[in-house]
């Protein structure tokens, strides 16, 4: 026996120490590292950022950045499980067998979407800067009354505000129209100066048809963008991957789309017709319209390289808006003291606004990290107002049928204004550990001339009013000859940095905006940051800190200082002007969740605005008067909130409350602004017909309180009365005809929708502006000058 161990003992051991050994191997292959990288993108090839990507079962894992890469280590194992997931889209897998050495993984996640007969909801992405992505398919059903499209779905948001149905334009936290950016595809967008009431202001130069992303900030926003002090609206027009095409038809309007697509190339197409005429039909004033709004856009993109980008853009626009008054009856006041205002027309009015916009880029990326671009563009613009019209009023008790007043107003206009703006710019991104740099220099050229002859003449019962001993005195006049050409530079910087703590998820953007303006030769400054936060304790919040210093730098109207000489009111332009300034904080933040198993998100933002160096204004219909001298100082605050998500399963809604006070102090006096609106309310619900989801509804609601309102031409002062709440609802039928199941086939018809609106679904008078007449005592009265009433509008949508 002691043989037989002697034997085979030192067999044993070497069998144990080679099983030792196999298993030391094993488990060193165990503890092997791995490395996988690579870029997580959206089914159009969009980088996605803050997509998680983490090993199953395990708290391993990692975040992408702002170009969508990312890089995680662990240790090897038999089989592994990576999991990439992010807010708004589907969550991915992918199984690893004994993974070794590095590894390549590039991940696409489709958006989390549910299709209701052509209403695309999708799950709530996240905002972790000062500017949040509004779905661009959101408003195609929306009905909408002024055809403007980006800009009615704006006027829906929290902070944003639009009392005329008729005009694209829309004021941000207590802002005017002008104090807001407007950017497609990099370039700036202007709209004609002359435009003073929403009838002449036709067509938008956003084409809904060819957006493919918007990007909107009500405050707080990146050093990138330029010299406004209210808001930034972002315009990337999106790139066909297909032949494709799309008309649309209502009582509004014509418009239609194509897009091609090859492989280097892509290219877009847009035309839109638009007369507002069946809506002017309604107003009080009754007569022969005959509004032409007409545009056409292209789009170009070629990619000669994987290297190289090429692009352009062009746009032509005609907006033409011809006017023969015939009469106008208005009841207004009381149900105690009612009044009766009737007018008899001569004459007529005859405006045009054409417009011209270029613009060329190409840009240079010699690694995935860096990236330059080299862009120019141009814009012109040629208008005229021209009108000479003649008013014979009665102003009388409606009920006891006695005349208050009687006379004559005759008003005239010659106005010529001819204006060109050349820009080149220069702009780069980097991207390395952590940080996104981007920076930016530019030069811009501006060239602006004006012919400008108007005024006014009142007489009631035969006295000229006002009344000289010397004979008849025009109520109000105005002559203008003035050219300007001036340069301005300017140049930014700033840096976008994500990093993780135990507190959590940290994204903080830095950076610095300096101009030169060669007019008032001055120099402007503006530092800006932000400061994001999504908490370890619950990924669900997102906790936003924004402040800057804003200028708005004065473009033409704002230097227009009207000095009265011999009776007659001359306007100079104002060499000493500077730029009013504002002050931005903005604390905010995000919480989604899910009721009834359907995505919501609540979002809250309160902010204060510190103004100074302000040159008052004052607003009539869309027309904004500047003093042209900086007199005043004063604030905006306010607090918005919004409620978004599935109110009616598989539909997106949301409802917004705004609630603002905005003041200035002039001459040692505080004011409210014209902009001080002190709260908003707007829904838009979307619906379908049960039974039938080829039946949806679409109703859009607003209640807003009313703005100040004074005299004409008396100034910001005399503004001590405030028109009645804006008060609308619209609502919007559609039939999915045609879709995907039931087609046509050989025909290539992808889709048909048709549809049914009911604009002022309740009928009610809305005020726009107010038309001032006097007695012959001196008594003035205030005519409102009601909105459009109730209409009918059919249309037709058609995708091929």
């Amino acid at each position: 026996m002691r043989a037989f161990f002697m034997k085979f003992t030192p067999l044993f051991l070497r069998s144990c120490l080679t099983l030792l050994c196999c298993a030391v191997g094993l488990h060193a292959v165990g503890q092997q590292q791995v490395k996988v990288g690579g870029t997580i993108r959206d089914e159009n090839g969009q980088a996605i950022e803050l997509a998680t990507v983490h090993l199953e079962g395990t708290a391993i894992g990692t975040i992408s950045n702002l170009r969508g890469h990312y890089s995680l280590r662990f240790e090897s194992r038999d089989t592994l499980t990576l999991v990439y997931s992010m807010l708004g889209y589907q969550t991915r897998k992918r199984r690893l067998v004994r993974p070794r050495g590095n590894l390549s993984i590039d991940m696409v996640l489709p958006a989390v979407e549910m299709q209701l007969e052509g209403v695309v909801i999708s799950e709530l992405k996240r905002q972790t800067g000062t500017t949040h992505e509004l779905n661009a398919k959101a408003g195609r059903l929306m009905p909408d009354a002024s055809g403007a499209g980006v800009e009615s779905l704006l006027a829906t948001q929290a902070g944003v505000s639009n009392n005329n149905e008729l005009s694209s334009q829309y004021n941000v936290r207590g802002g005017s129209f002008e104090e807001n950016m407007v950017y497609v595809n990099g370039i700036e967008v202007y709209r004609p100066l002359l435009i003073r009431s929403a009838e002449q202001e036709g067509l938008s130069f956003i084409n809904p048809d060819m957006v493919g992303s918007i990007r909107f900030s009500t405050g707080g926003y990146e050093a990138k963008y330029g010299d406004r002090i209210s808001s930034v609206l972002d315009i990337t027009y999106r790139q066909p991957t297909r032949t494709e095409a799309s008309a649309s038809a209502s009582l509004l309007g014509v418009s239609a789309y194509v897009g091609l697509a090859g492989k280097k190339f892509t290219w877009s197409n847009g035309w839109r017709y638009k007369t507002n005429q069946y809506l002017l039909g309604t107003l009080d004033t009754k007569g022969e319209y005959n509004p032409s709004y007409i545009d056409y856009q292209t789009y170009l993109q070629w990619t000669p390289g994987r290297r190289w980008e090429v692009g352009m853009i062009g746009n032509i626009s005609e907006n033409r808006f011809r006017f023969r008054p015939e009469d106008r009856y208005t009841r207004f006041g009381t149900l105690e003291q009612m009044r009766e205002f009737k007018v008899y027309f001569e004459g007529g009015e005859n405006d045009l606004f054409r417009t011209f916009t270029g613009s060329f880029h190409t840009t240079f990326r010699p690694s995935d990290k860096h990236a330059f671009t080299l862009r120019a563009s141009a814009f012109h613009t040629r208008e005229q107002e021209t009108y000479d019209l003649t008013g014979q009023y009665w102003l009388s008790d409606a009920d006891a049928q006695a005349p208050v007043g009687i006379g004559t107003y005759m008003e005239h206009a010659r106005n010529y204004l001819k204006a060109t703006v050349q820009t080149l710019q220069l702009s780069g991104e980097h991207r390395f550990e952590g940080h996104t740099l981007r920076w930016g220099v530019e030069a811009r050229n501006e060239r602006i001339s004006d012919r400008m002859r108007e005024w006014e003449l009142r007489d009631s019962a035969g006295y000229s009013m006002p009344h000289t001993s010397g004979g008849p005195e025009l109520f109000y006049t105005l002559t203008s000859r003035n050219s300007i050409e001036s340069r301005r530079a300017a140049a930014y910087l700033q840096d976008t940095y994500r990093f993780r703590s135990s507190l959590g998820l940290f994204t903080l953007t830095a950076g610095l905006r300096a101009s030169y303006w060669s007019w008032n030769r001055e120099w402007l400054l503006s530092p800006r940051a932000s400061l994001s936060l999504i908490p370890a304790f619950n990924d669900r919040f997102t906790l936003r800190l924004a402040a800057g210093i804003y200028y708005q730098s004065p473009f033409y109207k704002e230097l227009r200082d009207t000095l009265q000489t011999g009776g007659v009111a001359a306007v100079r332009l104002n060499a000493n002007i500077r730029s009013p300034r504002s002050i931005h904080l903005v604390a905010g933040g995000d919480y989604h969740f899910k009721a009834l198993g359907r995505n919501f998100r609540f979002s809250a933002e309160a902010y204060y605005k510190a103004l100074s160096r302000l040159i008052p204004y004052t607003v009539e219909n869309v027309s904004v008067n500047y003093y042209g001298r900086n007199l005043s100082s004063g604030y905006a605050t306010g607090l918005d909130m919004n409620l978004f998500g599935e109110f009616v399963a598989g539909t997106d809604s949301w409802l917004s409350l705004s609630l603002m006070k905005t003041q200035e102090k002039l001459a040692g006096v505080w004011m409210p602004r014209p902009t001080d609106q002190r709260y908003r309310l707007s829904l838009y619900f979307n619906d379908y017909f049960p039974g039938s989801r080829r039946w949806t509804m679409s109703l859009k609601a607003t209640l807003a309180g009313g703005l100040p309102f004074g005299p004409p031409h008396a100034g910001l002062e005399a503004a001590r009365f405030r028109t009645p709440p804006y008060r609308r609802v619209d609502i919007g039928m559609s039939h999915h005809l045609v879709d995907r199941t039931n087609g046509v086939r050989g025909l290539g018809i992808r889709s048909v929708w048709i549809g049914v609106d009911v604009f002022n679904l309740l009928n009610i008078q809305n005020v726009n502006s107010y038309y001032w007449v006097t007695d012959s005592g001196g008594a003035q009265f205030a005519v409102p000058n009601y909105l459009t009433s109730r209409r009918l509008n059919v249309r037709l949508l058609l995708e091929l």
